[in-house]
């Protein structure tokens, strides 16, 4: 018989929040494959537990070359317990490339549900929580930002970020130029931690707040798009949102595309508007 693929969430602050369950799983545990050994052994003594068995590091340096390895002693029957730093693996953390090489080994894999960053941040924001769309870390390039941004411009779904807080005022930035200035959010920093903190308001009041400086581990949360309509947009201003995108590197067709999704029009609207200014120009 093949053996459990075990998905561990562990607290992403306070220590009181580790499930009951995730004590038994790690004193248990055939092999424990944790982001941090450190942390791991930080963990564990906290909770007063003694891992059962074999403890190996499993990290973005060496998950494509180590899934091989913990599919195989999957295969044989082991009980592998997937843990990292904080909260739910997979979730912008490893094991994403485990638990698929295992699925597709009919290996069964299953959870120990735990403290989630991004279930907590929705909760706290006071924003619509009943359709969201989690978008991880953005690129660190400002073009990349940008772009990135861009992609869900009319996204009418409440969005979740992952970011750090060197980048923090950049991205907020970002925002306001993309979503607009006046875009509700909320800055999750330390949660469940000491200095727990929710900062919530309009992006470009957001961005000057952390331009002073935030430390700490943030989740950033934003509102979705405004409900629109063809009625609020004229051909000529179709036109100059087309050309911004354009400007900014994407092609005439992406760009169309995007524009007739915020706006919400069919693309042949905005794909005509184009072409008659194109003609006008010339």
């Amino acid at each position: 018989m093949t053996g459990t693929l075990v998905l561990a969430g562990t607290p992403i602050g306070d220590i009181a929040d580790a499930p009951p369950r995730l004590v038994r799983e790690l004193e248990t545990a055939d092999v424990i494959a944790a982001e941090d050994t450190r942390r791991l052994r930080r963990l564990t003594q906290a909770l007063g537990v003694t891992p059962g068995g074999r403890v190996l590091s499993y990290f973005e340096g060496n998950e494509s070359a180590r899934t091989p390895e913990l599919v195989e002693e999957l295969a044989g029957g082991a009980r592998v317990l997937l843990v990292t730093d904080a909260g739910m693996p997979s979730v912008s953390d490893p094991g994403y490339r485990l638990v698929a090489a295992a699925v597709e080994r009919d290996i069964r894999v299953t959870a120990v549900p735990g403290p989630s960053a991004v279930l907590t941040a929705l909760a706290l924001s006071g924003l619509p929580v009943d359709r969201f769309c989690f978008e991880g870390f953005l690129p660190r390039k400002a073009g990349e930002r940008l772009s990135r941004l861009r992609e869900v411009e009319g996204e009418r779904r409440t969005l979740v970020y992952f970011e750090a807080p060197h980048r923090l005022d950049d991205t907020l930035a970002a925002m306001a130029e993309v979503f607009g200035a006046e875009r509700r959010a909320a800055v999750c920093r330390e949660l469940t931690k000491t200095y727990e903190e929710v900062r919530r308001g309009p992006l470009a009041e957001l961005a000057s707040w952390a331009a002073e400086g935030v430390r700490g581990e943030i989740t950033v949360v934003v509102e979705g798009a405004p409900e629109s309509g063809p009625e609020e947009l004229d051909a000529a201003e179709l036109v100059r949102r087309v050309r911004v995108r354009e400007e900014a590197g994407e092609r005439r067709k992406e760009a169309i595309a995007a524009v007739a999704v915020a706006a919400g029009l069919p693309k042949r609207v905005v794909f005509d508007a184009v072409v008659a200014a194109k003609r006008a120009d010339q």
